[in-house]
């Protein structure tokens, strides 16, 4: 009786540690803590405006130009309840932003902005199907709450991107998407 005793005991051990890097790779890789801990943001509108140099007449100068919003969309929930508004916005000085509007997403683990060729879809048809065109990330998600913007590099062509997502990259999967339609 003494020896089975004896053999149990090491393979309890090495369960238990098994058991223990599991727990530890499951936390690390799904990050649970995230779903009850929100990051809100709220950027303004940035005004890149060219400055204007002061001149004898304040009525001479024209007034800069305004933000224009060029296309936008509404977000719809895939793999976590998502809202709020996507805008791409023309900046008084040539360049374009993408911005978030009221985002109200769940936080996750790796979680990014993308400009998509991908068609938007409701329900579980719309969770993968982001990263199988054309996407350029635009960078990792600020906040899963609030207003925020994104800088669209120069070379991005509009024309060529119908949607955005909030892509978790970690999972493949999005959060939600938005169709982008002309303003």
């Amino acid at each position: 009786m003494g020896r089975e005793g004896g053999r149990r005991r090491p393979l309890t051990v090495v369960a238990v540690a098994v058991a223990a890097v599991l727990v530890a790779v499951g936390l690390y890789w799904f990050e649970p803590w995230k779903l009850w801990q929100d990051q809100r943001v709220s950027e303004a509108l940035p005004s890149a405006a060219p400055s204007v140099p002061a001149t004898g007449s304040a009525s001479a100068a024209p007034a800069p130009p305004s933000p224009r919003t060029v296309a936008q969309g509404t977000l719809i929930s895939h793999e976590h309840t998502t809202t709020g508004t996507v805008k791409i916005v023309r900046l008084p000085d040539g360049s374009h932003t993408l911005r978030l509007e009221g985002l109200d997403t769940s936080n996750g683990p790796d979680l990014r902005v993308w400009l998509t060729d991908a068609p938007v879809k409701e329900g579980t048809a719309g969770w993968r199907v982001f990263d199988d065109g054309k996407y350029v990330s635009l960078g990792k998600l600020k906040g899963n709450k609030g207003d925020q913007n994104y800088p669209i590099p120069a070379d991005v062509k509009l024309s060529e991107y119908s949607s955005v997502t909030i892509w978790c990259d970690r999972f493949d999967v999005s959060f939600g998407a938005a169709a982008l339609a002309s303003a």
